[in-house]
């Protein structure tokens, strides 16, 4: 009785867990906050105006920037002028300073 058995191929395959897939979870979303919605909140619950019951975040809530100060247009990038652009400054500033040092 305590001779071990060597277990059939076909049942290793079927304990096998790692060849099983968990089903996803299933979570329902009902809308996305918009950044209106979430300064209304953080004004009128007190509970976003502290952290930790010890930090008042009361003035830092004051002086947070509205939505449409930090909206911005698109704006397409070209590698080539980008690379261009960048690179000609750093000729410029290398040889600024690099006149600087031999003045």
């Amino acid at each position: 009785t305590d001779i071990p058995v060597i277990p059939d191929l076909e049942e290793v395959q079927e304990e096998d867990l790692a060849m099983q897939l968990a089903a996803p979870p299933s979570v329902q979303v009902n809308r996305v906050l918009t950044y209106y919605d979430l300064d209304k909140d953080l004004m009128k619950y007190a509970a976003f105006q502290t952290l930790d019951g010890d930090v008042d975040l009361k003035l830092l809530t004051k002086v947070l920037a509205p939505e449409h100060e930090l909206q911005e247009d698109d704006v397409s990038w070209h590698w080539d002028h980008l690379f261009t652009e960048v690179s000609s400054e750093l000729v410029t500033d290398w040889d600024l300073g690099h006149s600087e040092k031999e003045g």
